[in-house]
Order: structure tokens, then C-alpha cells, then sequence
């Protein structure tokens, strides 16, 4: 390989390198910050790194998580009461990528972003080396006329969501504008655990799998096991987990080792 092809490939956004070199079983898992304790954040996504995640989606707590079922509203509130704020979340991610190389991302909701600055957001997110955001509710039109210029000067990847309801045309548009993933919302309802995929949700994951978008797909809501995320891979390039993780969370005398369990059961 030759200097130019590796200094290409370090300058990668690493959600581009984890997709360049992995195609299938991608498994994402999402936990909420300063929950269940206000300095457990960083411990957290150590061990989830070294556990065999291939990515980590860090969710910025905000007092009214619309989109979020009980599971992460009450880890929301929590790390809140925990005294989690957008700032300290910043300070404390500062070094991370000395301990782990994993692509990162930041998740939340528009509101508590835009009281903290977007540029800002996004020079702190560059800084302590977060890959990518996930704002639920930015509008596909309101990032493309505001806020687009900041991700790419700051080399973050927007992540967009579909859900069952998003058109064909919409999806299209989605994926044209779209770096990195495309975060398949399983259901239209809250997030949360679910036992089984109804047959109404399996042909929406057949429907997004003929359009042969160009950016890999990640299905989210309602992956809570082995069985979930096995079914959800057969149809994406894998999965995402959050209320399953964060309800074992609020649960555990040993992060360490209930994380690995965690991970170890939906692997094998």
C-alpha cells in the first residue's frame, strides 16, 4: 500500500472504514449519558468497545425524549438529576479515542443542541472525536438549508431516519443525502423492547432491502436479543440496540461484567 492509500483510509470517517471492511452483523448498541451514574459514561463505552461492539451510539439526555419509550425516558431523566448536560458529556468524552477506535455517535434531540450552538456542537463532536450525529427530529430540508455546511466542515456524517411511513421518493432523497448509515426505524411507535418482528414490519424490511440503497442500513427499535438481532441482519447490515442495553443498565452491580454477558448473548 502505498503513502497516499494510507493516509486516504486515516483520513476516513470511521463509520466508512467500519462498513469498508465489515458487511453484515454490524451491531450498534445506543445507551443513554450519565446513566444509571453521572460519571459511568466513559467506563461504559470502554467496556463496549472491548466487549465486541462495533459501534457506539451516545444518547444525549433531554427532559422530553418524544420518540423514546419508558426504558430510555427514565434513564433520560435520571442522567439529568445526575447533573448530564451537553457540556459535561464533552469534558468528559476528552481523550476517549486514546482507549478505543470504534466509530461514535452522538443522539438526541435538536432542542438541547441548538441551546448549546450547532457549530459549537459540531467543532466539540470533531474534538473529542465523535464520527457522527443522529437528530431524529431535524427535518431532511431544514439540515439541507441551515445546518448542512457544519457537519461537513467539521467532518461529521448526519445520520437520517425512514420509518414505515417514509415513501419510496423520500427514501431516495434520504439515501442521495445521506453519509455513513441509514437508520432503519423498525416500527411507527416509541422505542422499547419487543419480543417478534410482525409480518406488517418484515415486508417493510423486504421493501427497503429491493430498493438497493446505496448507503448501508442499520434497523433500530425493538432489537432486544439474539433472535431479534439475527432477523433484523438478514435484511440490513445490521442492528441496533437501546432499551434492552439501558434496561440492563439500570440493573447492574458490574458494569464490566454485565456488559459482557450483554454483548457475548447476542453474539453467540
Amino acid at each position: 500500500m502505498i503513502l497516499n492509500d494510507v493516509n486516504q483510509i486515516a483520513m476516513m470517517n470511521r463509520i466508512d472504514q467500519l462498513f469498508g471492511k465489515k458487511n453484515e452483523n454490524i451491531l450498534s448498541i445506543y445507551f443513554t449519558a450519565g446513566h444509571p451514574s453521572s460519571d459511568s459514561t466513559v467506563d461504559i463505552i470502554k467496556v463496549l468497545a472491548d466487549a465486541g461492539a462495533d459501534m457506539i451510539e451516545i444518547g444525549i439526555p433531554f427532559s422530553d425524549p418524544m420518540a423514546d419509550g419508558p426504558v430510555i425516558q427514565q434513564s433520560s431523566a435520571a442522567a439529568l438529576k445526575n447533573g448530564m448536560s451537553l457540556k459535561k458529556l464533552f469534558q468528559q468524552l476528552q481523550g476517549i479515542r486514546n482507549h478505543v477506535d470504534i466509530p461514535l455517535l452522538l443522539m438526541g434531540y435538536l432542542n438541547p443542541v441548538l441551546q448549546f450552538g450547532m457549530e459549537d456542537f459540531c467543532k466539540n463532536c470533531t474534538d473529542t472525536g465523535i464520527d457522527g450525529m443522529i437528530l431524529p427530529d431535524l427535518p431532511l430540508d431544514v439540515y439541507a438549508e441551515q445546518y448542512r455546511h457544519l457537519p461537513d466542515k467539521y467532518h461529521l456524517y448526519n445520520i437520517f431516519l425512514v420509518s414505515p411511513q417514509t415513501g419510496d421518493e423520500r427514501i431516495r432523497m434520504i439515501d442521495e443525502s445521506s453519509r455513513g448509515f441509514i437508520y432503519m426505524v423498525s416500527a411507527s411507535s416509541t422505542t422499547g423492547v419487543k419480543g417478534s418482528f410482525s409480518e406488517t414490519q418484515m415486508e417493510y424490511f423486504k421493501r427497503i432491502q429491493s430498493m438497493s440503497l446505496k448507503n448501508p442500513v442499520l434497523i433500530g427499535f425493538g432489537i432486544s436479543d439474539r433472535s431479534t438481532f439475527g432477523t433484523a441482519c438478514k435484511y440490513a447490515q445490521g442492528a441496533i440496540i437501546g432499551s434492552a442495553f439501558v434496561n440492563m443498565l439500570s440493573g447492574s452491580e458490574d458494569l464490566k461484567k454485565d456488559i459482557d454477558r450483554f454483548i457475548r448473548k447476542i453474539r453467540e
